[in-house]
């Protein structure tokens, strides 16, 4: 099973660096499968009126913040799955607040979404669990930046510790 150290800030755009930064040490896999647990019972825990709420006007729901990790873990699963192999053609960039609206979150069912998300998970754990062991540190060009995959499932991990922790601060879930 390839190894996945920390990469070095040269492996990813310094906007990632406060996701790859705040993540503890350890297994990024490790991290990914625990993740999946915490924030399926976050997910799981939040009453039906909570669903659509926002802390602020203009600002995703609950729901549109589920969808925002899904849908960026699977971009960047893609990605990694590029430069693992040895693909490097230059992917572009996806901006965020435009997939939200299309993606139409506040009408799925909770439970069904929780399902869905487990499943990217899993998929994105399995993905790196079996990359041959050179493809931690193989790189391409994403959003006109050099990526490693090793950078990719690190960002993965952060991005998701990032939101875990807007939604306890600023939605009030989780305690």
């Amino acid at each position: 099973m390839p190894r996945y150290d920390r990469p070095g800030t040269d492996e990813y755009a310094p906007y990632y660096h406060g996701y790859v930064a705040a993540l503890p040490q350890g297994n990024v896999l490790d991290i990914l499968d625990r993740q999946r647990d915490e924030t399926s019972t976050l997910f799981g825990a939040i009453a039906p009126d909570r669903w659509h709420f926002r802390y602020e006007p203009g600002k995703w729901t609950v729901a549109d913040v589920l969808g925002h990790l899904c849908d960026t873990e699977r971009i960047m699963s893609y990605r990694a799955l590029r430069f693992a192999r040895a693909d490097t053609t230059p992917v572009p960039g996806f901006e965020q607040n435009d997939y939200v609206p299309p993606g139409r979150f506040d009408e799925r069912d909770k439970d069904g979404f929780i399902a869905e998300y487990q499943a990217i998970r899993r998929a994105t754990i399995a993905l790196f669990t079996h990359f041959p062991d050179d493809a931690p540190l193989r790189r391409g060009p994403a959003n006109g930046v050099e990526v490693s995959v090793r950078a990719l499932i690190h960002i993965i991990a952060g991005h998701e510790r990032h939101h875990l922790g807007i939604l306890r601060e600023r939605y009030g879930l989780g305690g």
